[in-house]
Formats: structure tokens, sequence, C-alpha cells
């Protein structure tokens, strides 16, 4: 049976949660940016103030930086749960925002900022988390290992990636994880909410199209010319339609919201599915295939000079199990002349909804939300998750939230105005002090 949460167990979230927002950490993809370093010491200092030891780390440089720490639990036989999230954020615009991206400012029951949800709210929930089993003397039933990551936001190479690689020992006997981009509620009715668990991710295959031609002046008739080709491919690319590919979370996921609604769904037609999803069919639609955009072009240096080489950044995804057709497909695009080579390469990943930590996801949940059912779903983006598999770790996305209805999560994730309601907030803490208690 799921344990009542502390009575205290909200009781700070929404501070911690604004100053950690308040803290730049804004990743530009280059090492440019301030890095976690400030954040990591506000993280070490409010778990040293309540008693957590904890290790501070530096991984490529000083100002890429995390904390670590492992809380004991009563049951030293039983393998560990860790519970991850990053400190970085991508970068903003204070001009675009309606509110300054980092002043945490709370406005229609919301903290505005940037990482509200992605994901210093996850952040403050883990901490605040710990710290009210500190106050309490609160012991977990295993021991829980928490981390603070820097550098997700361009794809954790001085984040979880070197600490896999050059720290292991800080995950001795970890066999499971919860971190970002899971546990969030989907309202389909007024009685009827979903709750997405994150049990795959996409895989990522970040490619450089390249195109070769004959160099010439502007004025000339040219057949031979790099960027037509480039554009042709592009075209080809951003255009194509990839067919349908279902992973048995995809199957899951639409069996649960079928039953939910008691309208039977299916894949084969996924624009009756999506348009029950409301503004989520956005993350949800890119699940149900392979998917590849243009994202870069790159060509010439003089306006009546035909350049010998054009090239272009394509960002592809794949299923769990789909990765070869995703390469076949893009190379079958492609018009003689033009070369596809590999930049960036991500595994996909896929774990079963089932077992001790899924029904105890489950049971905090309903505890909760008695309106509330907890489903499988894939992520279309990558996280640590990626990372920790390499240990042999089955990774999880559960960091819950209530969310309003008229919200539009999916946008706030490297989006505009991005906010998170503090009653969310007070929720997910509940849920999670159920879950982790329990688990």
């Amino acid at each position: 049976m799921t344990p009542e949460p502390l009575a205290d167990i909200s009781s700070e979230v929404v501070e911690i949660v604004r100053d950690l927002i308040k803290i730049d950490t804004s990743n530009y993809g280059d090492d440019s940016g301030p890095g976690e370093a400030l954040a990591a010491e506000y993280v070490e200092a409010k778990l040293l103030e309540v008693g957590i030891a904890c290790e501070r780390y530096e991984t490529t440089s000083g100002k890429r930086q995390g904390v670590n720490a492992r809380i004991e639990g009563t049951d030293p036989s039983r393998p560990a749960l860790l519970i991850h999230g990053h400190l970085d954020v991508v970068p903003a615009q204070a001009a675009d925002w309606t509110y300054d991206p980092f002043a945490a400012e709370i406005h229609d029951g919301m903290i505005w900022g940037r990482g509200a949800v992605d994901m210093k709210d996850g952040d403050g929930m883990i901490l605040a988390l710990v710290r009210a089993w500190a106050r309490a003397g609160i012991k977990p039933p295993r021991d829980i290992v928490i981390d603070f990551l820097p550098d997700e936001e361009a794809g954790s190479i001085h984040g979880s990636h070197w600490l896999v690689d050059n720290r292991p020992e800080l995950y001795q006997g970890v066999t499971e994880a919860v971190g970002e981009v899971g546990g969030f509620s989907l309202t389909l009715q007024e009685d009827v909410r979903l709750y997405l668990v994150q049990t795959a991710e996409k895989g990522i295959r970040w490619m450089k199209l390249r195109a070769e031609g004959t160099a010439g002046h502007g004025s000339f008739l040219n057949n031979d010319n790099a960027v037509t080709k480039l554009a042709q491919a592009v075209a080809a690319v951003g255009e194509h339609k990839f067919d349908l590919a279902l992973t048995p979370t995809v199957r899951d996921f639409i069996k649960a919201v079928s039953d939910a609604t008691g309208v039977e769904l299916s894949a084969e037609d996924p624009e009756a599915l999506l348009a029950k999803l409301g503004p989520i069919a956005r993350i949800i639609g890119a699940t149900l295939s392979n998917t590849a955009n243009p994202t870069m072009l790159n060509a010439g240096y003089k306006h009546n000079v035909i350049p010998g080489e054009a090239s272009a950044m394509i960002d592809g995804r794949f299923l769990p199990g789909f990765e070869d057709e995703l390469i076949k497909d893009i190379e079958n695009l492609l018009p003689a002349g033009v070369y596809r080579e590999d930049v960036v390469n991500g595994i996909a990943l896929e774990v079963p909804f089932e077992g001790k930590l899924v029904d105890a996801m489950a049971a905090a949940i309903r505890a909760e939300d008695p309106f509330g059912t907890p489903v499988p779903y894939t992520v279309s983006g990558g996280t640590d998750a990626k990372a920790f598999s390499e240990l042999g770790i089955a990774c999880y996305g559960f960091l819950p939230l209530l969310l309003p209805p008229e919200l539009d999560f999916s946008a706030m994730f490297h989006g505009v105005d991005e906010r998170v309601p503090t009653s969310g907030l007070e929720f997910g803490m509940r849920v999670m002090d159920r879950f982790v208690r329990s688990s």
C-alpha cells in the first residue's frame, strides 16, 4: 500500500524551483555558456544544510559541474534507484518573453522562466523531496542515488556520458532510474486523465548532407550546381512521409487512449488518434514513425560565385528497432552528387511498462488523482537515459505534474513563455513521496 505523503512535503518546492530558474545555466552547445557551477553550488548547499552528504563534481572543466548523493535505504540487499535531473537549460531571448526568463516570477498561479518544465521543476522536486525526508528522519526502502547533471541540452558529452565513462562507481548497484519527460497529466475529459510515463525514447541520427558540383561564375550556364542538388535533397527529406512504425510502447499507448475514451483508435488512422490528444499530439505524432527534419544550410561565399560544395544538417530520429529503415529512406531520397555523413548517433530505448517500479508509479498517481490512469509513451527527443542505459539501468521518465487542461505543455519545451503551475508541482511532490517510499 502506498504511504501517505509527509505533511510538509510540498512546503518548499516552489521556492527551490524559483531559485534554480534564477541561476542562468544556458547551454549554447559550444561550451561558451555560463555552465552549471553556480547551480551545482546551490544544490550542494541545500543538501548539506539538512545533513545529506554529497559530492559536487567537475566533468570536463570547472564550469561543467553536477552533484551526486546516495541516500541509504532500509534494505541494503536491494538494488538502488537513480533519480536524475539536468541543471542546464536552452538559451532564452528576454525580448521574446512576456516576463524575464530568468526572474522566475509567479503569474496566474504559474512560475514563468527558462527551465520551468525542462527541467528545473524536476530538479526542484528531487531536491525538495530528499530535504523533506532528511528533516523527518525518513529512510527510503532501498538506496536512492540522486544526480543533478550538466550538459543534457547539448547531448550530455560533458555530463552523463562523461560520468558513465569516467565515474561509473557513482551508480554502483543501480538497476532502475527515473528522470525527465514523464508523469505529466493529459486531460481527455473532465473525469479522464492520462499520466504519460516515458518507457521509450527515439534514437538520434544527426546527419550532414554534402552536395558536390562544379564551381563557376554566377552568370554562366551550370548544369552541375551543388546548391541546386542540395536544395532538391533538402526538399525531398523535409517533405518525406515516413511509414508508420508500431513499437510495443506505441501499441500500448494507443490501447490505453482507446480504453480511456471508449473510442476504438488505431495508428492506421493517425489523424483520428491525434485529434483526441490536443496540443500533446505534436509529441505523440512524432512517435508513430521515424522523422527527419532539415535544420541548417551552408553554401557559397559570394553572390556571383557558384560554389563547388554545399551542405545541410538533418535531425533524424528513429523508433526502437527502426534505425536501418531511417537510413535506407534517407539514402533513397538523395539525388546523384549528394552524400550523407553521420554527425551524432544516439541509441533508441524501450523498457516494459510492468514490474514493481511501474506498479508503484501507478499506485501513487491513483492515490492522488482518482481520475488518473498511468500509460506508457515514447518521447520523441533524447534524455540522459541514453547514457545510463549503457550501464544496464532500466530508465523511465517519471517526475509527475498535474497540468491545467488548457495548458499547451508540449509548447513549453524549449519554447517562449515556459511556465509550470505551482499547484502541479505540489501535486507532483505528493506523488513522488508516495512513489519512491513504496518502490
